[in-house]
């Protein structure tokens, strides 16, 4: 087995060496967690996320090991401005938790048990110091997994439009960008693509600090976890 890159510095591409290139990170009861490539990682969103894509400008993604493949995980640079919740940080310096796809198959509280097992290897193996992740009301998400492994609650993210090129695939800009060079909606329709703008609602957005000295580097306040009585009328 052959890993996505596990070290921003190390570069795209499917096939790099890495800390981790071959390598099982670690087994945790019946779960084996490892480096998974690119191609096999996208089949696996786009079959069975519920946004069935594999977001561009993807950096790691893990495959979830249980007699068989039963999951994946995939970071990704994300929201261009993230970095700037945290003072003095660079583009390089975070990544985005963007999906995350388990079999049903797998025992209980398995999301925290893999999230757990994937930031260490993070922490051991990259040269990241922070992590951003959101969860969707729309679907139900209020991030009890990011609660239940420490992530900090930093509120609202802004509402940002997904788009459709008519296949019936909403993808965001970035995604666009990655893909086509450009996210421009004049462009697409200036070459025959008819574009669908589908609107998205603020997400609850999660900030995790691989590099404890760096958290009084946050510029946003920490803010108390959702939960479900509390969405009840928003979510």
């Amino acid at each position: 087995m052959v890993s996505t890159a596990c070290n921003p510095q190390a570069g795209a591409g499917s096939t790099p060496s890495t800390a981790l290139q071959g390598r099982t990170i670690v087994t945790v009861k019946e779960l084996a967690v490892a480096p998974i490539p690119w191609q096999v990682a996208k089949v696996i969103f786009e079959r069975k996320h519920y946004l069935h894509s594999q977001p561009g400008g993807t950096l790691f993604n893990f495959g979830v090991f249980s007699g068989g493949l039963k999951g994946a995980v995939c970071f990704a640079r994300g929201a261009t401005k993230a970095y700037r919740l945290v003072e003095g940080a660079s583009t390089r310096d975070c990544a985005t938790l963007a999906r995350l796809w388990l079999s049903d198959e797998l025992p209980r509280n398995r999301e925290s048990r893999v999230i757990g097992v994937v930031l260490q290897a993070l922490r051991r193996h990259s040269s990241l110091k922070f992590l951003i992740s959101y969860a969707d009301p729309a679907q139900g998400h209020l991030g009890t997994i990011y609660q239940a492994t420490g992530w900090l609650c930093t509120g609202l993210s802004e509402a940002m439009p997904l788009y459709d090129l008519g296949d019936g695939i909403p993808r965001h800009s970035q995604s666009l960008s990655h893909a086509f060079g450009t996210h421009s909606v004049a462009h697409f329709q200036a070459s025959g693509v008819t574009v669908r703008k589908v609107p998205q609602a603020a997400k609850h957005r999660y900030v995790y600090f691989l590099v404890g000295s760096w958290r009084p580097r946050l510029r946003v306040p920490v803010l108390p976890y959702p939960k479900k009585e509390a969405c009840v009328e928003t979510c």
